[in-house]
């Protein structure tokens, strides 16, 4: 448990202030990629095969399109901010793994590409936190 109080001390006195921005993009990005999925309902239904509907397909789209929309939204405020990127963290990498490099890494892929950036800010997060400009920040220094 020492490394990590470390590794969240280390991120939160190394954190500069335009991170936060980023921070806000990226949570921006997510709830718009959860719109986009649950959008999609032709997606939706190959992905959790036809017709045919089983617990653990449906249970892991309402668990993407849920932490999406939830997750992205308090990434973009601040709020809960590492416990939201470790949420995001398998999703991220089912998509990059098993979704997305079908596809190969050409240029014109831009889904494995976002993939790859967004699964790189949200390790970058995972380990500066929120920043100053954050609820996360808001509460520390107003609670009593």
């Amino acid at each position: 448990m020492n490394v990590l109080n470390r590794i969240e001390n280390w991120g939160d006195t190394h954190h500069p202030a335009w991170t936060d921005a980023l921070r806000i993009m990226l949570g921006i990005i997510l709830v718009l990629k959860g719109i986009s999925f649950i959008s999609d309902t032709a997606y939706l239904t190959r992905l959790v095969g036809g017709l045919h509907f089983s617990l653990w397909p449906v249970m892991l789209v309402h668990y993407v399109a849920f932490a999406h929309l939830m997750g992205g939204f308090l990434i973009a405020l601040g709020c809960l901010t590492r416990l939201m990127v470790v949420l995001q963290l398998p999703i991220l990498v089912g998509a990059l793994f098993f979704v997305n490099i079908r596809q190969g890494f050409s240029p014109l892929n831009s889904e494995l590409w976002l993939s790859v950036i967004v699964l790189l800010l949200l390790l970058w997060f995972l380990v500066i936190g929120s920043g100053k400009f954050s609820m996360d920040e808001y509460v520390k220094q107003h609670s009593h």
